[in-house]
């Protein structure tokens, strides 16, 4: 399934991405895909110093969230030497930043979100996943941000 958004501010971003959260499951990978500066880690602070950060594991009963930022990678075995195949095929949810740069090592079934920048603050977001009630949810819940939606 392929979703076409199409973002015409920080705001509208975050509320996409709120909705895919609000959709996401244990085990559930999400590369993000997209040029420096092309909105990927709005309003995040982005890990860009420390490959792989854990979030929401200290709290009782919440998903560990795990954030990679592979910018500073030069490729898959650099991440292998990290252990990023744990939080890939790990228990939580992961958010994978220049995933284009492990390919070969993302789970076959996870969510690709491509980033392209229109203008200073338009983007289009391309959301491709396995066809499922859940995502035909999200894509419910952000009919709004689609061409014609």
């Amino acid at each position: 399934m392929q979703i076409d958004f199409l973002s015409s501010s920080v705001d509208d971003t975050l509320e996409i991405a709120r909705e895919l959260g609000a959709v996401l499951l244990r085990g559930d990978v999400v590369a993000l895909i997209g040029d420096l500066g092309a909105g990927k880690t709005v309003r995040i602070v982005s890990p860009s110093f420390t490959i792989l950060t854990e979030h929401g594991s200290e709290r009782p009963g919440s998903l560990p969230l795990y954030h990679a930022d592979l910018y500073r990678l030069s490729g898959e075995r650099e991440a292998e030497g990290i252990g990023l195949e744990e939080a890939l095929y790990g228990d939580g949810i992961c958010l994978v930043e220049w995933a284009e740069k492990i390919a070969s090592m993302l789970p076959k079934c996870c969510i690709n979100v491509k980033f392209s920048i229109l203008d200073e603050s338009g983007r289009t977001l391309i959301v491709t996943a396995e066809d499922s009630p859940r995502m035909s949810e999200f894509a419910a819940s952000c009919k709004r941000y689609t061409r014609g939606g």
